[in-house]
């Protein structure tokens, strides 16, 4: 074009909202402000006590940071990203024959996190979905992928026990930290308990003990 411009081509987000936590979202969270201690309807009344988790639990105010990629917010819970939570909860690394399918996008995300007995970090992750049949798609999903991982990868997954609507397992990062996973769907919510330990294949008989007092505060209103 003589005496003219090059259009610049702009890169424009979708505004549709996202319908699969199977695929990632197109931008991460935006880490310029501290989030919201609480997502929507859930807050802290919606994780448990320390106390109800094990002796000498406590509650941890994670002061973020680059690295983390959030800011901190000066508590113990933090509001996330509903779509980006539910993605990063799945397996990634695996040796296993990856599952594929979509997957429900969780109306909120809230994130708890707590020190040990022994001073290991450990999270909570609460997704709170419209209705009980998304967030049972959602952890089937969660269960066929995590079984899928197999082991060698740079992640490996080992399941300890499983019932109808909580399993435990052991997630082991290659050269890194093994966590004792524990996910349980309760009505319209699925929370995600990942613990770390020295020795979390020994902890099956802990995973299964604290699923009452998971199922008994999650899914409050």
């Amino acid at each position: 074009m003589v005496g003219g411009t090059v259009p610049v081509p702009t890169n424009t987000l979708s505004t549709t909202k996202p319908t699969d936590a199977a695929v990632p979202p197109e931008v991460p969270e935006e880490a310029t402000a501290p989030p919201p201690a609480t997502a929507g309807p859930l807050s802290a009344r919606n994780l448990p006590a320390p106390e109800k988790l094990g002796k000498g639990w406590k509650t941890y105010t994670d002061p973020g940071g680059a690295e983390a990629g959030f800011v901190g917010n000066n508590t113990w819970t933090r509001r996330r990203d509903a779509h980006q939570a539910a993605y990063e909860a799945l397996p990634s690394g695996c040796a296993g024959q990856p599952v594929t399918g979509s997957l429900p996008v969780p109306a909120h995300a809230l994130a708890g996190t707590y020190r040990t007995t022994d001073a290991q970090p450990a999270t909570a992750l609460l997704l709170r979905f419209t209705d009980s049949d998304q967030a049972d798609a959602y952890y089937q999903g969660y269960q066929a992928r995590m079984k899928a991982c197999g082991s060698g990868g740079d992640l490996s997954v080992k399941e300890l026990w499983s019932e109808e609507q909580a399993t435990a397992a052991v997630r082991a990062y290659a050269g890194a930290e093994s966590y004792v996973d524990l996910s349980v769907v309760d009505g319209s919510t699925v929370a995600l308990l990942a613990a770390a330990s020295a020795h979390a294949d020994q902890q099956a008989d802990w995973a299964r003990s604290v699923v009452p007092a998971l199922d008994a505060v999650i899914d409050q209103p």
